[in-house]
């Protein structure tokens, strides 16, 4: 009941003041109401980006740079003199690496080479030996010839004789003289022919040791001559060089250090074509496809610099398939893990080159799934090779070049013409 009393001049009495309870519960409604409004436009804002753009978006930070890590070892064993560059420094391809002694490969080509140039006159005697066979198969032929012809008088001889003994015209010894004549003509004539059957063998003999070839395409010269080869590539060879462009990493030879074919004694990192391999969950890969655009922020340079590239892959298997020990989920208590399948993401090249990268730098990968025109596996077959040098045909060729010279220094002019 209000105790309010009016006024002397009859005016009515003024309100009483607000309560602050009353002010407080005002002031929380409003609260409130702003809190739900904020609540409801953030997550219309959200609904609406995810909409449009979240569910579009695949992303992992279980991400990593990869790139080519090239193991340099020798393909001969010897003691290492020299080497040409050390942990952190950049190499080209061609440059010398390493360097091992060649005193024994130097020694061995010497005797390939000799034995070369000795094979070589060897087979050049033989096709020479074929001229001299020849030669006397005609001169066996001419005495068949003449031993034929003096068989012919003899007969003709005897022939005439043989009538004239009984008339007394011509004694009998001299009839015998003349058949004995006509013996040893026959003799000669045999013994002719024999020796042209000799030496007819004796020519197809040494023929068939040359026949359709040449002094230089001999099968005992190009024996000679790979061993010529071997010996060469064998001097090449203990000169390492790096087959890449690349950062040395890992160098573990040292001076003086024997080493056998094998070893390992620095890597060689290609630091100018790298990738990153985004290892993301199995329930993420519905939606990813090869040729995807993706963003990548690496946490050595923070999120100012993005990087950008495309989906290049996806593994074959989830990485626990391809670990040393594979899990056995047959066997014992079982509890589910979510798997992970690594995906190769390609890096731009110009932005590589302005912000690089190292192997094994962490990253944030994310993927725009809007695209799904490109395959899951990817249904062409290899186009090219995935890596190539030069380097080693170069030594092929400089071994091929020694080969020629030796060969031209041990044959004459008449077995080039062969």
């Amino acid at each position: 009941m209000s105790t309010d009393t009016p006024t002397p001049s009859g005016a009515p009495a003024p309100a009483a003041p607000t309560a602050p309870a009353d002010i407080n519960a005002a002031r929380r409604r409003r609260g409130l109401t702003l809190v739900a409004a904020a609540v409801v436009l953030a997550g219309l804002a959200w609904g609406g980006w995810h909409w449009f753009e979240g569910r579009h978006r695949e992303d992992t930070d279980n991400a990593y740079v990869s790139g080519n890590v090239v193991q340099i070892t020798p393909l001969v064993g010897g003691t290492v003199i020299e080497i040409g560059a050390d942990d952190t420094e950049r190499v080209r391809a061609g440059q010398t690496l390493a360097r091992l002694d060649p005193a024994d490969a130097r020694v061995a080509l010497a005797q390939a080479e000799a034995q070369l140039g000795e094979t070589v006159r060897e087979v050049r005697a033989l096709f020479a030996n074929n001229g001299a066979l020849d030669a006397q198969v005609r001169l066996r032929e001419a005495d068949l010839a003449r031993a034929r012809a003096e068989l012919a008088r003899a007969e003709d001889d005897a022939a005439r004789r043989a009538p004239l003994v009984a008339s007394g015209a011509v004694g009998k010894e001299e009839y015998e003289h003349a058949s004995a004549q006509l013996r040893s003509a026959r003799s000669a004539a045999a013994a002719a022919e024999s020796a042209v059957q000799a030496a007819r063998e004796q020519l197809a003999a040494s023929r068939t040791q040359t026949e359709g070839t040449s002094v230089a395409q001999h099968p005992r010269v190009q024996a000679a001559a790979a061993k010529v080869r071997e010996a060469f590539l064998a001097l090449q060879r203990t000169q390492l060089v790096s087959p890449v462009d690349g950062v040395v990493a890992r160098r573990s030879v040292q001076l003086g250090q024997r080493v056998q074919a094998g070893t390992p004694l620095m890597a060689v990192v290609g630091l100018d074509q790298l990738w990153v391999d985004a290892n993301f969950k199995e329930n993420q890969l519905r939606d990813l496809r090869i040729g995807q655009r993706a963003e990548m922020e690496a946490d050595l340079w923070g999120r100012k610099i993005v990087y950008h590239g495309r989906v290049v892959g996806l593994g074959a298997g989830t990485g626990a398939a391809f670990s040393l020990l594979p899990a056995q989920n047959a066997t014992g208590n079982w509890i589910k893990i979510v798997q992970r399948v690594p995906v190769r993401i390609s890096l731009d090249s110009k932005e590589l080159a302005e912000h690089p990268l190292r192997v094994g730098l962490s990253m944030n990968v994310t993927v725009d799934t809007r695209d799904q025109s490109g395959p899951q596996l990817d249904p062409s077959a290899a186009k090219d090779a995935a890596a190539r040098t030069p380097i080693y045909a170069a030594q092929d060729a400089a071994a091929e070049a020694e080969v020629a010279r030796v060969l031209a220094a041990s044959l004459g002019s008449a077995a080039k013409a062969r």
